[in-house]
């Protein structure tokens, strides 16, 4: 395993790549394109009581949206996770934090992921990969998630980041029954995640057979993680080049989950309210942004990602209303037409 330094030193490369750098996927696109809104001009609401409430694992959000987990393990990463998380806490919204995974071995910079204090009421959560997940006991990964004071825990699944990561993980056996186990026996939610290649329905199915009740699907168009591995690993950078865009795209992944009685949280590539409408028109519960907020930051602190953030809700209430709603809750599949390829997509996969 990496020593302290070189696993801070990670840390803060992940955050200034994704900062500076052209880490998103290069051809494959979210599909979000493929998706129409039906405009329904006879329209019985008013704008300012759209109720863009949303109930997400026990806790009322005002707005379905969560800023899904990026980083800690630094104290430079630390301040972002407490700024974001304070704000997100006043707008009531979602967090989450990145990969607790440090915390095993160093212990001592716990603090970086901790956030509970200045974001008393806020829904947030912890964040495992599923290789280590797999080595410990239930009440050791549980404890990773107390000692932060989340809400849930995510267990993440980026098998592709990690087999072209200098000393990534390359065994994953025993994935589907370490997470079985997580589920019977914890007494948090436990929300399986990708890290941006997205779902197909095979894997879902075994997971919802598996007691999983949450996914979030974090599918392909948005930050490629193959990709910034590829920056920072020069050695095996053909292999990150070949697999830059791999993954099912968003709105795919979506469609793909959607009908095995899951609950949904659409990120990777989200950009803007108007494709969250259509995420949640598809069959998400929430959606999830992590790129957009984390460079709005870089570019201008918390008053950008607020700024950021005010627009994207805006958006998101002038869509839910030109569709005729009145509630998020009132989005289905009938409020969207698909075409192009995601209908090819869908067509071939047999999807409803």
């Amino acid at each position: 395993m990496a020593n302290s330094t070189e696993i801070i030193h990670r840390k803060i490369s992940h955050f200034e790549l994704c900062a500076h750098q052209e880490v998103e996927f290069r051809h494959k696109t979210t599909l979000l394109e493929d998706v129409e809104l039906i405009h329904q001009p006879l329209t019985e609401t008013r704008l300012e009581d759209l109720d863009l409430n949303v109930e997400v694992l026990g806790k009322r959000l005002s707005y379905p949206l969560v800023i899904t987990g990026m980083t800690g393990g630094a104290e430079e990463v630390g301040v972002f996770n407490r700024e974001i998380a304070a704000l997100a806490d006043r707008l009531g919204i979602g967090f989450g934090v990145g990969s607790q995974r440090v915390m095993l071995r160093y212990p001592e910079i716990k603090h970086t992921f901790e956030v509970r204090d200045v974001a008393p009421n806020m829904l947030l959560f912890g964040n495992l990969g599923i290789a280590q997940a797999r080595e410990m006991t239930t009440p050791e990964v549980i404890r990773l998630a107390e000692d932060i004071g989340a809400d849930a825990m995510c267990i993440h699944l980026n098998t592709a980041m990690e087999v072209i990561q200098e000393n990534g993980d390359h065994d994953f056996h025993g994935s589907l029954e370490a997470i079985e186990r997580l589920v019977a026996e914890s007494q948090l939610p436990i929300v399986v995640k990708e890290t941006g290649c997205g779902f197909a329905r095979e894997s879902g199915l075994r997971l919802a057979e598996a007691g999983v009740e949450w996914i979030d699907v974090s599918g392909a168009g948005g930050t490629s993680w193959v990709g910034v591995e590829t920056i920072r690993n020069r050695a095996l950078r053909h292999l990150g080049e070949a697999f830059w865009d791999w993954g099912v795209p968003t709105a795919a992944s979506i469609c793909e989950l959607r009908n095995l009685n899951l609950n949904l949280i659409a990120s990777g590539g989200i950009r803007t309210g108007l494709q969250a409408v259509k995420a949640l028109a598809l069959g998400a519960k929430v959606v999830g942004v992590a790129l957009p907020i984390l460079r709005a930051y870089v570019s201008g602190g918390t008053e950008a990602v607020e700024n950021f953030l005010r627009m994207f809700f805006d958006e998101l209430r002038v869509a839910l209303m030109l569709c005729g709603c009145a509630r998020v809750a009132d989005l289905k599949s009938e409020h969207a037409v698909i075409s192009g390829k995601l209908l090819n997509w869908m067509s071939q996969r047999n999807l409803q």
